[in-house]
């Protein structure tokens, strides 16, 4: 099982959606999106897992790893909605991770952070992605 993903830059914020179960088979797909992020847009990057289905012990050091290439490229990482069942556990070496319980709860604490909310919208996908409905789940 795979997963797919949907990025978009709204002016100084990214918003990375995945869906589907980040496990051993989805990591290499899920640092292909990441690099595809790093490419793309400045400042932080919210990584919405709403649709994520669950994650496993290598799914996590793929976010924490996403947190440091981030950082390297001078942009921080923030989670929305992780999965139910666990906790990100970062190394001592990763990068801090903010968590939000959600995205409209992490995009209000970036609005708070940064004043007005950003303009402008350009928006990536995998083709497994569901197109036009808006819906993250």
């Amino acid at each position: 099982m795979t997963i797919e993903w949907r990025y978009t830059v709204e002016q100084d914020l990214g918003i990375l959606s995945v869906a589907g179960f980040l496990g051993p088979d989805a990591v290499h797909r899920f640092a292909g999106a990441v690099g595809w992020v790093v490419g793309r847009g400045t400042g932080p990057v919210i990584v919405d897992l709403t649709g994520l289905r669950g994650w496993s012990a290598q799914g996590q050091l793929a976010i924490t790893d996403a947190a440091r290439r981030l950082v390297e490229a001078g942009r921080g990482l923030e989670l929305a909605a992780i999965p139910a069942d666990g906790s990100l556990v970062p190394g001592g070496d990763c990068p801090p991770i903010p968590v939000h319980a959600d995205l409209p709860g992490a995009l209000a604490a970036h609005e708070t952070r940064h004043g007005e909310p950003p303009e402008g919208r350009h928006e990536w996908r995998t083709t497994g992605w569901r197109a036009g409905d808006g819906s993250d789940g």
